[in-house]
């Protein structure tokens, strides 16, 4: 007994170590877009690709990561994944120019992806008691969590003391001790070795992803009206009707599209993107508002991020408790009419308004997001069958992390095109206001709508 809890142990260190790399490189790099932006001599676009071009693939290959370990085996897919993201780390913090950091954070990406649907995979294996594992999967997400909340702070104090390269350099060891450990977990049998691999799918979510992502970025840079926008925009829609399409026809698609047909499964991966998109966006705003207008230091900004970050985790950790008595519906609802409330008041950012009326904002829209991923979670494993619940939450995960690329992209264009400054910052938080009204009120419908039908209490 004490040898398998001695293992257990070991598995979940292992896992949650890279899980805590993995979301510390989501929220850390905000607080370095000044000192980035002044080293490598970079634009707003520039910087967007600096946040974007590790979201992006991240979001792209994260359900081919999962099949991946279900063909080749979960460790060894995992410390493959493990081993890319500690060399990507030391490439970004060596990085001599903008453009090698853009393709280091690519790389960064793949190793995430690879690395975490199987770290899930190793933990449900190390872990066969349902009450266990679902005990080991909650550290694992609370460690996931609290990195999320530490990071403009951690962030912060690292550049400070020792520049912006080092808070990539820093995951290099902790990846390290992770493979190490990793090392010393048995091995998962491939539960799908003859599973063919959907190339045509993941190809083409990725031009449509990079396509779509790269018109928003570099129109606001060149112009709307640039000769080669176009060309992006025709990419762009062309590679979604193929995915589609594809995904449509194939009998083991990356993205089974027939989930879609539950309002409970949509309505959860449509708030999640959303959800993404106006918290990564607002958090790419902020940085280079406190850093750029206000001309704060990087361990400023990350200190005036507390409030924020902190009330995520709190929400995160409450989130269960909140859901048994009040019920994904009401939570979910709850959580964006919160992000709106705190979006108002940040309107007042265009004025110059004072600290404090800023961070008055900020424990609404932390704890409106600490619920709503865990809630929107919840409704979601309960709209499809057991057997595909680690490809729904793969779809969870991909959608959340597809809306913070959007939401950098989109964000950083109105800051680049709608002069003067405030009148940019203006239109973004109205944006954010509407797109969180809209979101409570498509949550509402698709949840009556499933409860009517299925004639029994959705949620």
């Amino acid at each position: 007994m004490n040898n398998e809890r001695e293992y257990q142990k070991r598995v979940l260190i292992a896992t949650s170590l890279s899980y805590v790399i993995v979301i510390l490189d989501t929220s850390i790099v905000n607080v370095a877009l000044g000192p980035v932006a002044g080293s490598l001599g970079s634009d707003i676009s520039g910087l967007q690709w600096v946040v974007n071009a590790y979201t992006l693939t991240f979001a792209s290959l994260l359900l081919s990561g999962g099949a991946l370990g279900d063909r080749l085996g979960a460790k060894t897919v995992y410390l493959t994944g493990l081993l890319i993201f500690a060399c990507a780390s030391a490439l970004c913090g060596l990085a001599p120019d903008l453009q090698i950091l853009v393709a280091a954070r690519i790389l960064q990406g793949v190793g995430a992806a690879l690395l975490v649907p199987c770290s899930l995979t190793l933990i449900n294996h190390a872990f066969p008691v349902a009450r266990q594992r679902a005990s080991a999967i909650g550290a694992w997400a609370g460690c996931g969590g609290i990195a999320m909340a530490a990071g403009p702070l951690a962030g912060g104090l690292l550049i400070h003391l020792l520049g912006w390269r080092s808070i990539f350099l820093v995951n290099v060891p902790i990846a390290l001790i992770g493979a190490w450990l990793t090392t010393r977990v048995d091995s998962v049998r491939p539960a799908a070795a003859d599973r063919p691999m959907d190339i045509a799918g993941q190809v083409l979510a990725i031009v449509a992803l990079g396509a779509s992502v790269a018109v928003l970025i570099e129109g606001a840079k060149l112009g709307w009206h640039a000769g080669g926008l176009s060309a992006g925009v025709v990419v762009a829609l062309t590679a979604w009707v193929a995915f589609v399409l594809v995904e449509t026809k194939r009998k083991q698609p990356m993205l089974p599209l027939h989930f879609f047909r539950s309002p409970v499964f949509s309505a959860s991966a449509f708030a999640s993107l959303v959800s993404g998109l106006v918290f990564y966006g607002l958090f790419f705003l902020l940085s280079l508002y406190f850093q750029s207008a206000r001309g704060w230091s990087p361990l400023r900004t990350g200190l005036a991020f507390l409030p924020l970050t902190a009330m995520v985790t709190i929400g995160s950790f409450v989130s269960g408790a909140l859901n048994r008595a009040y019920g994904a519906h009401r939570l979910v609802c709850g959580g964006f009419l919160l992000y709106a409330l705190g979006f108002a008041g940040l309107v007042a950012l265009a004025d110059d308004a004072p600290y404090w009326r800023i961070a008055l904002c900020f424990p609404a829209i932390g704890f409106g997001a600490g619920v709503i991923t865990p809630a929107a979670t919840a409704a979601l494993m309960t709209a499809v069958d057991k057997a595909r619940a680690g490809v729904a939450a793969g779809v969870l995960n991909a959608s959340r992390q597809t809306g913070s690329a959007f939401g950098v992209a989109i964000f950083g264009a109105l800051m680049s095109t709608i002069q003067p400054l405030d009148a940019g910052i203006r239109v973004a938080v109205y944006l954010a206001i509407g797109l969180s009204l809209l979101t409570a009120l498509v949550w509402s419908i698709a949840l009556a709508v499933a409860t009517r039908y299925a004639g029994r209490d959705a949620l």
